[in-house]
């Protein structure tokens, strides 16, 4: 949430709530302070609900930009359409940070805004601060299958073919 300025008391919308960086996303945010609502599908409700999300969008039933309120932040885990849409729920000022494609800076402009293109690489400093956040209870992984590093097509197969909640885990023997 550095490139996105996220302080406490402040409304951010995650799309994706329920996946692999979505399901960490809503825990970093409510361990800064922030309200959070998110994208999720129904069967998908709770579980985001019991890692902190205060507002639950069924994406295959409702538009979000119908129910939730302005936004500080938009966290966007989807591209595309929901991008494009995530715009009108972004408080003038606000910022728009993706990870998927670069959010268009005409339509930033356009709502004086910032529209931010995110590539996560290794970080020491963060990498420290999640620690501390996981072994303060704050934060908690969740992992819904392992597999051993020579089955790695299998659970690539699954990560392209089934939805996926949490982490998928390659171990490594030693």
């Amino acid at each position: 949430f550095d490139h996105g300025g996220l302080k406490s008391g402040q409304r951010v919308l995650i799309h994706g709530g329920a996946g692999g960086v979505g399901h960490l996303a809503i825990q970093l945010a409510k361990a800064v302070g922030a309200c959070v609502a998110t994208t999720v599908s129904a069967e998908d409700v709770v579980f985001v609900r019991e890692l902190g999300a205060d507002q639950t969008v069924d994406y295959k039933n409702q538009r979000f930009e119908e129910v939730v309120d302005a936004v500080d932040l938009v966290f966007d885990l989807v591209a595309g359409d929901t991008q494009e849409r995530s715009w009108e729920v972004l408080k003038p000022g606000g910022t728009l940070v993706s990870t998927l494609s670069q959010p268009s800076q005409e339509k930033a402009n356009l709502r004086r805004a910032r529209g931010v293109s995110y590539l996560a690489e290794p970080n020491a400093a963060h990498l420290a601060e999640i620690g501390r956040l996981i072994e303060a209870g704050k934060v908690t992984p969740f992992v819904q299958a392992t597999y051993p590093l020579g089955e790695v097509a299998k659970a690539e197969e699954r990560l392209e073919n089934e939805h996926v909640r949490g982490k998928i885990v390659l171990e490594v023997s030693a």
